[in-house]
């Protein structure tokens, strides 16, 4: 954070689009503020290019008249039932509000509103550091105007209400979750009383939509160490109502004095591994979702100790379930997760043990363009405390991406289809679609992934004809 006096604060105002801003308002006769975000992250010297006016009076007005101010460029958008508006002009995006007072009723986050002051706009805001405003008419430009000692939350990296919390999540439960976004996005800690009043509060968060919630998790997935959110999702209460799945992997059992690793946090260590490599969001979901049916597939065996079969096969199946329950996109984004979380497993079987060709040509066939991502996965998945046991497994891995790089620049089977199609079997043996004409089509892309014929017609032609013999088909006479 950076401490500015007075006068460094005034010059930060100091473009064109803010007197813009500052004449406008004063030409309209209105008091005229820019609140919340921009200001925030001014301090914290984060970019922002969105900027939020609020206006003690018509922001819809204020909106309009600003356009007109910056002519040709500028598009209005107005949203009345909202008395809201927004203009965006170049790369800017400005939104206007007529300051307010909010009221609410007990089964709905939507206010009741009227109009206000700006201590009545800054009360209803869901934290001190986004409470802070900054003056832009003329006699008082630059002024802060911080009721709530934002500025000292900022110091302090803490995150807390303006007003009592349990109005202000009570109000709008949509703030529990923001308020662990924030500290999770910012690396602020959350004040006690506030953590209090999200534990006491969960529950409400059962009128928000999903879709709402999720675009929060995408936000806290996206962090830089994600890990931070989801525990102050369990802390409190309100990660086994949002994502009662990811809240089972919690907890260890032990029997005979044998226990297994707690997969939460497993989970959440392969989380934070793989966003220090990547920005990619269904790639962090997929870490995620790695293990989700672990709870599913524990099983004791006296010999072994804790298993969990089939996890990688189990949970691929229970992904577009939590998806839809999510209101997560059931698209390819859904199976790209599915393909990881199904395929986990498959570097690691092969790096524990002698890596052969037709096992990494398999892989390669599987995973297709993703393989890249999937090594990434299964390398943020290797979290053992034995670091003579990890570095035993990533020099496996380096060993497994060699061969990945080599079989592919010589057999070309990433995304691969078999060179004779299922039509040109068929045409060839005068078949109907029928059981042979799989069973051909399998045989040739094992032959090709098992190394036992190269990926090439000739090749594969004679294979052809030769399994065809031993099954009794032969070929039309041309």
């Amino acid at each position: 954070m950076i401490d500015l006096t007075a006068e460094e604060l005034k010059q930060r105002f100091n473009h064109k689009i803010f007197h813009t801003l500052s004449e406008t308002a004063d030409s309209l006769g209105l008091e005229c503020y820019t609140v919340g975000g921009y200001v925030r992250d001014l301090f914290l010297e984060r970019p922002s290019k969105d900027i939020d006016v609020v206006v003690v009076g018509s922001g819809i007005e204020m909106a309009k008249a600003f356009g007109t101010k910056i002519g040709k460029s500028a598009k209005v958008a107005v949203f009345k039932n909202f008395g809201t508006a927004q203009v965006k002009f170049r790369d800017m995006e400005v939104e206007f509000v007529g300051a307010r007072r909010e009221s609410y009723q007990r089964d709905s986050r939507k206010p009741i509103v009227e109009d206000g002051t700006l201590q009545d706009d800054q009360n209803r805001r869901d934290f001190t550091i986004n409470a802070m405003a900054v003056c832009l008419n003329k006699d008082r430009f630059g002024e802060l105007v911080d009721p709530f000692n934002g500025i000292s939350d900022l110091k302090e990296r803490t995150i807390r209400t303006p007003l009592d919390p349990d109005i202000t999540f009570s109000d709008d439960p949509l703030r529990m979750m923001r308020c662990i976004r924030f500290a999770t996005q910012l690396n602020f800690y959350i004040d006690d009383v506030t953590f209090e009043s999200l534990c006491r509060n969960r529950e409400r968060i059962k009128i928000i939509s999903k879709e709402r919630i999720a675009d929060e998790l995408n936000k806290i997935i996206l962090s830089p160490v994600p890990s931070k959110g989801f525990i102050d999702l369990e802390r409190s209460g309100l990660l086994a109502l949002i994502f009662p799945e990811l809240s089972a992997l919690q907890g260890v059992d032990v029997k005979n004095g044998r226990g297994h690793k707690d997969n939460f946090y497993h989970t959440l260590e392969v989380l934070d591994n793989i966003s220090k490599h990547t920005d990619n969001l269904w790639l962090r979901w997929a870490a995620l979702f790695h293990d989700i049916a672990k709870p599913a597939t524990k099983r004791w065996e006296p010999r072994i100790g804790w298993t969990f079969h089939n996890h990688n096969f189990i949970g691929e199946k229970m992904i577009p379930g939590i998806f839809r329950e999510m209101k997560l996109p059931m698209n390819e984004k859904m199976k790209y997760v599915q393909k990881l979380v199904s395929l986990h497993m498959r570097p690691i079987a092969i790096a524990d043990d002698e890596v052969t060709d037709s096992a990494v040509r398999r892989l390669l066939f599987e995973a297709g363009d993703d393989i890249d991502d999937l090594m990434m996965l299964c390398e943020a998945d290797i979290t053992s405390k034995n670091s003579e046991r990890k570095e035993r497994f990533l020099n496996n891995f380096r060993l497994v991406r060699q061969k990945l790089k080599d079989i592919e620049e010589k057999d070309r089977v990433r995304n691969f289809q078999p060179p004779i199609s299922g039509e040109e079997i068929m045409e060839i043996f005068g078949l109907e679609p029928c059981r042979e004409v799989g069973a051909l089509k399998s045989a040739i892309k094992d032959a090709i992934l098992d190394g036992v014929i190269p990926n090439e017609y000739e090749a594969a032609y004679q294979y052809m004809m030769e399994k065809a013999r031993k099954m009794g088909l032969e070929p039309l006479k041309k």
